[in-house]
């Protein structure tokens, strides 16, 4: 399955890329391909991996704490709510902060910067006396805890194509998908043995270890040659530029969308399971469990037993079918037909196997049809519309006040139904060249 090509034009039809750093594709031996080599060890996967879930860890893992911050803070429930809403919205605008920036100075400058800041506004947080301080300090975090999660990205498109760069975007898929969903299971059991600043501490360790092993571990992968010379003026154009792009836009969308439904799901699940399927908390977090093994699996499959054989087109169309097809089963088993706890689960479970590959897919699609120099800003787009996607839909399944599993169902089918149509119409064949949907 051919990839996209590091040297062909941007969507634009910029200039293609050449030198020693330009060649995921060169012989072994060589320069780039030592160069790229270096980041596939376990250790450096690891690294990225955590940054990409940093993201995540940060918006979940506090959220079995909120009723104790309420109290402790003397503040209203529904506005200490909002220092989630903030940690959201700061890790969409982080995206669009740091993706350019990387694209300006590299890779590593702007992803160290991040880190240190993380850090440091992770310990306001743990020392935050009212709820005001709290939620910039929470704003900060997801702001600079998106720098791992958007350069991780750009990474990948500086030093792979086609398959080693689903192969990389699986792996770290795998970790920063699964970290929403083990985060607020986490955040539960740190409760038993500390306060809700304890969880804060934890972050602020967290990203003070990650800050030192990307130090450590991660090398420059942009070279001065590749990087764009211009300012805010020349993010905003790469930015118009490629939204004007339809396929690109396209898969921002579909990405984004796609999302959706995950983010539906977790914000969910909780309340239906407990309170519709009346299962205990213990239940609920073993069903959580094995949901979080579906999305590993197929992120691996993918990696590793699909995208050899099968084209990245064809594994979105997939991804995209069986995830509408959960949804449809989902909305039968709980509006139509009374399927019980099994109705409910199984479909659930299947779509998020979907997701394992129909979220690596459509990222190296959208990776691959952008020229080195804007790739962070091109993760940023993706990332940014996922997270303020999740914003939007996670509040949908609790629409009317109470946990209603027919609601939940219809979010998930409706998310899968408008990412399969924006694939559909933005990324027909004709539009996507013919090297990147290989």
């Amino acid at each position: 399955m051919p990839g996209p090509t590091a040297g062909a034009a941007g969507p634009a039809g910029t200039a293609p890329t050449t030198g020693p750093d330009s060649g995921p594709e060169d012989a072994p031996g060589t320069k780039s391909a030592a160069a790229a080599s270096s980041i596939t060890g376990p250790a450096t996967i690891a690294v990225l991996g955590g940054l990409a879930a940093l993201g995540p860890l940060t918006i979940d893992l506090y959220l079995p704490g909120l009723p104790a911050i309420a109290d402790d803070l003397h503040a209203d429930p529904a506005a200490v709510q909002l220092t989630l809403t903030f940690s959201m919205f700061g890790v969409a605008a982080g995206q669009l902060l740091f993706g350019p920036l990387s694209d300006r100075f590299g890779r590593r400058t702007p992803l160290l910067v991040g880190m240190v800041l993380y850090t440091l506004a992770s310990a306001v947080c743990v020392l935050a006396p009212n709820l005001p301080v709290l939620m910039a300090g929470r704003f900060v975090q997801g702001a600079a805890g998106s720098a791992g999660l958007v350069i991780g990205r750009a990474i990948a498109r500086d030093r792979f194509q086609g398959v080693a760069m689903l192969r990389f975007l699986a792996s770290i898929t795998m970790i920063s998908g699964l970290a929403p969903i083990l985060a607020p299971i986490v955040g539960a059991q740190l409760l038993r043995f500390t306060s809700w600043r304890g969880t804060f501490g934890t972050l602020t360790g967290l990203g003070l270890l990650l800050t030192l092993a990307s130090f450590a571990a991660l090398r420059e992968t942009l070279p001065p040659a590749s990087r764009h010379g211009g300012g805010v003026g020349a993010t905003l154009r790469t930015m118009g530029r490629l939204l004007r792009d339809l396929p690109f836009l396209g898969l921002v969308l579909t990405n984004g969308l796609a999302y959706g439904a995950l983010f539906g799901y977790i914000s969910g699940s909780s309340t239906v399971l407990q309170h519709v399927f009346e299962v205990s908390p213990q239940t609920y977090s073993l069903l959580f469990g094995l949901n979080s093994v579906a999305i590993v699996v197929m992120t691996q499959v993918n990696g590793r037993l699909l995208a050899p054989r099968f084209t990245p087109r064809a594994l979105v169309l997939g991804g995209l079918a069986a995830a509408v097809a959960a949804g449809v089963a989902l909305v039968l088993g709980t509006a139509v037909w009374d399927a019980g706890l099994v109705g409910f689960c199984v479909p659930l479970f299947v779509m998020m196997g979907s997701l394992g590959v129909l979220l690596p897919n459509a990222s190296a699609l959208a990776l691959g049809l952008v020229e080195p120099q804007a790739a962070g800003t091109a993760a940023a787009l993706l990332g940014t519309f996922s997270f303020l996607a999740g914003a939007v839909v996670a509040p949908l399944s609790s629409l009317g006040g109470h946990p209603s599993a027919v609601l939940l169902a219809i979010v998930v089918l409706a998310s899968g139904v408008l990412s399969t149509l924006t694939y559909l119409v933005l990324c027909r064949p004709g539009r996507m060249p013919e090297a990147v949907e290989g």
